[in-house]
């Protein structure tokens, strides 16, 4: 049986106290760079009929892009960069007629055709998502803003019984109605 040293002792009790201190630093500086681009969280919040709506989104700048030249017919938009764009309720939500029940789901645009787009709401994320997956689709309408949004930004506008859900980059707005369920 070998003994150690006083000394080795001690460069063996430094060595594993170098690795821990690296594992912690390690733990700390990941989180950040899981956000690949650095892009700002955004956090859209409304109250409507007592349900408690939330939009959680990663908010990428536009950097001269077009957004139009981004995404082509027929494909599906996950609204935002970096993390998946959530919606959570309290309460069910109607959009286009179709309800969607309390907790945590998942949003994207689809550019249908020139001219249509609509709001799906998905149980799964946007690598999981397929039809089946689908709670609703609401019809949005496309609108041109004067005041150009350099990062995607998500708002509620309160409109009569229920809200108006936008989506805003660069010089375009995406717009869907929805309302509480009952």
């Amino acid at each position: 049986m070998s003994r150690l040293s006083p000394l080795q002792k001690e460069r063996g009790a430094r060595g594993r106290f170098r690795w821990i201190a690296l594992g912690v630093v390690g733990a700390m500086v990941t989180p950040p760079l899981l956000l690949a681009h650095g892009n700002d969280i955004g956090l859209a919040k409304a109250t409507l009929d007592g349900a408690h709506i939330t939009i959680r989104y990663g908010r990428p700048k536009l950097n001269g892009r077009d957004p139009m030249k981004m995404i082509e017919p027929g494909e599906v938009w996950r609204m935002g960069a970096d993390i998946p764009t959530t919606i959570e309720s309290n309460a069910p939500l109607d959009f286009g007629g179709s309800k969607v029940p309390p907790g945590k789901h998942f949003l994207f645009v689809r550019w249908v055709e020139p001219g249509r787009w609509t709001l799906i709401v998905s149980s799964q994320p946007i690598a999981q998502y397929q039809p089946s997956t689908k709670l609703a689709e609401a019809p949005m309408t496309l609108e041109r803003i004067h005041m150009p949004s350099e990062k995607v930004t998500v708002s509620f506008i309160r409109r009569g019984p229920g809200e108006r859900l936008e989506v805003s980059w660069g010089t375009y707005r995406l717009a869907c109605e929805f309302k509480r369920a009952m």
